[in-house]
């Protein structure tokens, strides 16, 4: 059985299947792309054919156009198998966002999981991750570090509307990221019994649209460009982080600025954000899910392609099972290191 390294290499245009041919994630158009989820930094444009699920082929036409989403698409269901060149392709849910996956390759009896980012935590909008056995497991690190553990979303969820409570005069201002993050959050809002209308900015429009074009319902979205002062008293706005110092967040009323961010769990990040809320949601594993799932998929080998590897690797190693580093180039919009900046904060 050959070691994945002699068949899955990475490259400049990044991880590279070679008897397959294709490239998972890749960091530039390629002729073959198979694609984890619609983040920009995973779902580029060019490609000349592209593989994915059927909901991250819309929201890639969404965000970039018919014409920029790939010449070619073919969309996949989880757990049906493709093969290319001999090597065996499936897809299993991530629970990142709406149509996440992992990708599944088998070639001569050798397993290997490409996770692109995952968590474990329940979401509303989009399938729970699943775990599959394999040899080699490639995981995210966004946050693999100790310090890192989330708690329940319903928590920072309560956390919110209990300071929209407290200031029923102010606008609660929400910086999230527009694809995932915003749906989740408006969701989790709905289940814990707001009805009233989710203001949001324009850009976080599109996403919602096409979320709700796919079978998950928002309920009441409106642009804030279409709400008096008046209306906004008492509102939960939802927009990307850093929109408050944008020339729209004049019509908001005294407004309490938040944050949703795994990073949020360590202070002086929101404390350079000028966040006054901070709510740790994030769309990542933290640090104990991480190496549960690693578990879980009983890899004896596990490849960390970006975030904390080093924490991680020792961790694993401790465990009998062997850490590898997995650098990759063109790290954009969507990655997240120890320490973010505002595209990372948003993502996370």
């Amino acid at each position: 059985m050959p070691h994945p390294e002699t068949w899955l290499r990475v490259t400049p245009a990044g991880l590279w299947c070679e008897p397959g041919d294709f490239f998972v994630d890749p960091t530039r158009a390629v002729a073959r792309a198979v694609i984890t989820h619609a983040h920009a930094d995973h779902a580029r444009p060019g490609h000349e054919a592209v593989l994915a699920t059927a909901e991250t082929l819309a929201l890639m036409r969404a965000r970039l156009g018919e014409g920029r989403a790939g010449r070619r698409q073919q969309p996949l269901r989880p757990g049906e198998v493709v093969v290319q060149n001999g090597v065996r392709l499936w897809l299993r849910p991530a629970g990142h966002v709406l149509g996440s996956a992992q990708v599944c390759l088998e070639w001569r009896g050798s397993r290997v999981v490409v996770s692109g980012d995952y968590k474990r935590a329940p979401d509303p909008t989009c399938a729970p991750f699943e775990a599959e056995r394999c040899d080699v497991f490639v995981t995210e690190a966004t946050f693999g570090l100790p310090v890192f553990r989330h708690p329940e979303p319903e928590r920072e969820i309560a956390r919110l509307l209990a300071s929209v409570a407290l200031f029923p005069e102010r606008t609660h201002l929400v910086g999230c990221y527009a694809l995932g993050k915003c749906q989740r959050l408006i969701a989790l809002l709905r289940r814990a019994g707001w009805q009233a209308p989710i203001w949001l900015h324009e850009t976080l429009l599109a996403a919602c649209r096409t979320y709700e074009a796919l079978g998950v319902p928002l309920g009441d979205l409106r642009p804030v460009t279409a709400a008096r002062r008046a209306a906004l008293r008492g509102a939960i706005v939802l927009a990307p982080p850093g929109a408050a110092a944008e020339r729209w967040a004049e019509r908001l009323s005294d407004p309490v600025i938040a944050l949703a961010s795994g990073w949020m769990r360590v202070r002086h990040h929101a404390r350079a954000r000028g966040v006054e809320l901070p709510l740790v949601v994030s769309d990542h594993a933290d640090w104990d899910e991480l190496n549960a799932t690693i578990d879980e998929t009983g890899a004896p080998e596990v490849w960390i392609m970006h975030g904390r590897d080093d924490a991680l690797a020792h961790a694993l190693g401790r465990r009998g099972i062997r850490g590898r580093a997995l650098h990759r180039v063109g790290r954009g919009a969507g990655e997240a290191d120890a320490a973010p900046g505002p595209a990372e904060d948003a993502a996370a």
